[in-house]
């Protein structure tokens, strides 16, 4: 179908592409969902449970570098109701099932809001599926290698007292984890965000450039909040891949500026 064609479809033409759209995204995440119910305890014993132990390859790469964690204390996990391991087994599909199926979503909502925009706002965004999808995946990896072995390795030594024993609650784990990989995920969206903001008029690249000691204060302290770890690396180890986004952000935003000044003329062109 012709774009102008596309753009002039009735609203209820709209709503009925809009739901059929929602509905093929929520198949590719069901999918999902059975894949890893398939093979739900390799994901668990492998996957979930593994960032809780001392050869997990993230404490491996920091002991290279000579900090090496050792003498990881004993953890004892539980479930205190009857319907808790399996309520936290959807928990934990559902989150497999999106983020495997999340380049699709990107995909279909890029279907939906593609027939009206303008040609060269088409051309502009051209790759933001394979973009958006990248980062998001480099932010899981992010928040699976570091945030949260670091997160556990902390919690699991702190002790008010040792005649308190760690006993965690299965389900608490894996939401917090789930949460914290998801979270990651979709903070690595930033570059984009703030991509879409400058095209919208809203920022400036000399105005992010001008808030870049501000970015980096924010990046420390969002790095000591999210590793509640007391010391200075685990914080770096955050802080500056934080730091590393806005400056990506930066530079996104000028080469986006400089592409679109010759087009300030034709704007209006579609």
């Amino acid at each position: 179908m012709p774009l102008d064609q596309e753009r002039n479809l009735p609203l209820w033409a709209h709503l009925n592409e809009l739901r059929a759209r929602l509905i093929r995204s929520l198949i590719a995440i069901a999918l999902g969902v059975g894949l890893a119910f398939w093979k739900l305890r390799w994901i668990l014993e492998n996957i979930v449970l593994a960032p809780l132990r001392p050869d997990f390859i993230t404490f491996r790469g920091l002991c290279r570098i000579g900090v090496c964690v050792e003498d990881f204390p004993p953890l004892r996990l539980q479930a205190t109701a009857p319907t808790e391991q399996f309520l936290k087994a959807l928990v934990l599909g559902l989150s497999i099932g999106f983020i495997l199926a999340f380049p699709y979503i990107v995909w279909q909502i890029w279907q939906f809001i593609r027939p009206g925009l303008y040609r060269h706002e088409q051309k502009a965004l051209r790759g933001i599926v394979l973009y958006i999808s990248g980062l998001f995946f480099l932010g899981v990896l992010f928040g699976y290698y570091v945030l949260v072995p670091l997160m556990m390795r902390f919690f699991m030594s702190f002790q008010l007292t040792p005649q308190v024993e760690n006993i965690w609650r299965i389900g608490d784990l894996i939401g917090l984890m789930a949460q914290t990989i998801l979270a990651a995920g979709l903070a690595f969206q930033l570059p984009v965000l703030l991509w879409g903001l400058s095209w919208g008029g809203l920022i400036t690249a000399a105005g992010l450039e001008q808030w870049r000691r501000y970015a980096i204060v924010a990046s420390v302290i969002l790095g000591g909040v999210l590793t509640p770890s007391p010391d200075v690396l685990s914080q770096l180890i955050l802080a500056v891949p934080l730091w590393g986004l806005y400056e990506v952000s930066v530079l996104i935003v000028k080469l986006s500026e400089r592409r679109r000044r010759p087009l300030l003329p034709i704007s209006g062109i579609r």
